[in-house]
């Protein structure tokens, strides 16, 4: 390769960091004030007529009657049910939708819409943004989501929230094989079993999440009130 060839390469390299960085940035700024939020996964290949696109479609609106922002990876199928949901109901619909060759497509039930080339970048936002996941029956992306949120609550490099399997009858199999396998051969704890929530009940997904939010509020608050406590002894000012 020349020398030029190289230094084409370099520059190419160079402007992908700052396309990188323009994407993140637009992410913050439109997602800063969506409020307490709930991303839905599932596979883009599941028709308005069939159940568990029937089912997404339930879940999203009481998550919205809730009071949360419904997020999506904003394409057909499940995302679209999600959305659907949550814009039938006059709530939040938030779409991150991934410029890929086929499969996906924005659907029209979004309040706000955002388009992303790169997953990486996407993954954050869902991940930064939310505080659950639902995890519908889908495809190799819904299982990555799926076990990047795990392995991320499990290296404590995001606080834990729930992750949430809806349809049972399609999560067995491989819950049997992370019981009967991973816990088996010790390349996960048995405890950490306990970091997955499993569901058939629209209304279970949104008690599990409400649970979540009271038990952070309570930590939160106690965290405050300690800290006061703390403040008050060295007669310093708490901060408002």
């Amino acid at each position: 390769m020349s020398k030029k060839s190289i230094a084409d390469l370099r520059g190419q390299e160079t402007w992908r960091v700052f396309k990188i960085m323009s994407e993140f940035v637009d992410g913050f700024e439109e997602l800063a004030d969506i409020g307490p939020a709930v991303t839905v996964f599932g596979s883009a290949r599941f028709h308005p007529r069939h159940e568990y696109y029937r089912l997404a479609v339930d879940i999203a609106r009481r998550i919205s009657e809730s009071g949360y922002t419904v997020v999506t990876g904003g394409g057909p199928g499940i995302m679209e049910a999600a959305n659907r949901g949550a814009f039938e109901r006059g709530g939040r619909s938030v779409g991150l939708n991934i410029v890929i060759p086929h499969e996906q497509k924005p659907n029209p039930h979004q309040t706000l819409s955002l388009n992303f080339h790169y997953f990486f970048v996407r993954k954050v936002m869902l991940v930064k943004y939310s505080m659950g996941y639902v995890i519908m029956p889908g495809g190799f992306g819904t299982m990555d989501e799926f076990f990047e949120a795990l392995t991320l609550i499990q290296t404590h490099k995001i606080y834990k929230f729930p992750v949430i399997l809806v349809g049972k009858a399609y999560w067995e199999p491989l819950l049997e094989f992370i019981r009967g396998n991973m816990v088996k051969y010790g390349t996960i704890d048995k405890d950490d079993i306990k970091l997955i929530e499993v569901t058939d009940s629209p209304r279970d997904v949104v008690n599990i999440i409400n649970r979540h939010v009271a038990w952070k509020k309570r930590i939160i608050a106690k965290s405050r009130k300690g800290g006061a406590k703390k403040a008050a002894k060295k007669g310093k000012r708490p901060l408002a």
